[in-house]
């Protein structure tokens, strides 16, 4: 009885892996276009109507001097020296001084589960430092990392710039396939004439078909869903809003770093995010 058993256990395996269907591989389908809007009035805001310290039921801080992945060389605190709100303004400001195990103090603002957001248009207003070896960003990164460490998980920078670089200012995206590090990363540049010397507005529209980059309201930046997965699109999870003014780096350092710049710093008069409407 037992080898009766074990021969039939034998043909019927046999049987089942000669009758598997063929394999088929996935058939990937970009989205749709849907022409979608967004909320005429705020879901989320911050218009810095107060005088103080960053508001906390919107913003928490990044501390410390690690480099923070790009060899950066401020120390970030929660000093009111380095963000400030006053005048309806909030001031993010880089200083040469002593701070923690570095040179420089600046600080670095998130919205980190206190506003996050999937899909839906997020505005800034804001005036830039000027400087060789500042380098302010406007940017996104994934609350909850979902597919992975930096760059599985994505980031969208609606601005960046160099100050080595006076006036051309960055609308970027990082993933997995396209990123900084293998030189794939997605980037439309824009020179603004006035960035560093007037307010201007930073935006993103984010739907589930693209990533899009509006500077004064004049789109200079577009990435489509291609519809093949995280490696190229990780956009389909909520993300929250990062502020902070980084000194020196392996881009932002490039050209070194001209301590007669300092303090240095980025105002910002309004952030402002609006829902897509389904």
């Amino acid at each position: 009885m037992l080898l009766y058993t074990l021969f039939a256990s034998s043909s019927c395996s046999k049987k089942s892996e000669s009758t598997l269907p063929p394999y088929v591989p996935p058939v990937f389908t970009p989205p749709v276009d849907s022409g979608w809007t967004f909320s005429a009035t705020p879901i989320w805001s911050e218009e810095f109507d107060y005088t103080g310290a960053p508001d906390p039921n919107n913003w928490f801080y990044d501390l410390g001097g690690s480099g923070w992945g790009n060899n950066e060389l401020q120390n970030y605190t929660n000093s009111l020296d380095n963000a400030s709100v006053s005048g309806g303004m909030l001031t993010i400001t880089a200083k040469k001084e002593t701070s923690g195990n570095r040179n420089y103090s600046s600080a670095r603002l998130l919205s980190k589960n206190l506003g996050d957001f999937l899909y839906g248009r997020a505005e800034i207003r804001a005036k830039l430092p000027a400087g060789k070896g500042t380098w302010p960003a406007i940017w996104m990164l994934p609350t909850d990392w979902v597919y992975g460490a930096w760059p599985a998980s994505g980031e969208i920078d609606i601005m960046e710039h160099v100050g080595y670089d006076p006036n051309v200012v960055h609308f970027s995206t990082h993933t997995q396939a396209y990123n900084f590090k293998i030189n794939t990363q997605k980037t439309a540049v824009s020179t603004i004439p006035t960035a560093i010397s007037d307010f201007h507005k930073y935006r993103v529209d984010w739907t589930p078909y693209a990533i899009r980059g509006y500077y004064d309201d004049v789109q200079i930046f577009t990435f489509v869903n291609d519809g093949k997965g995280f490696a190229t699109w990780p956009f389909d999870k909520r993300f929250h809003l990062l502020l902070n003014v980084a000194v020196g780096g392996d881009w932002g350092g490039a050209q070194g770093v001209d301590d007669t710049v300092f303090p240095a710093s980025m105002v910002v008069d309004y952030v402002r995010v609006y829902k897509m409407n389904r």
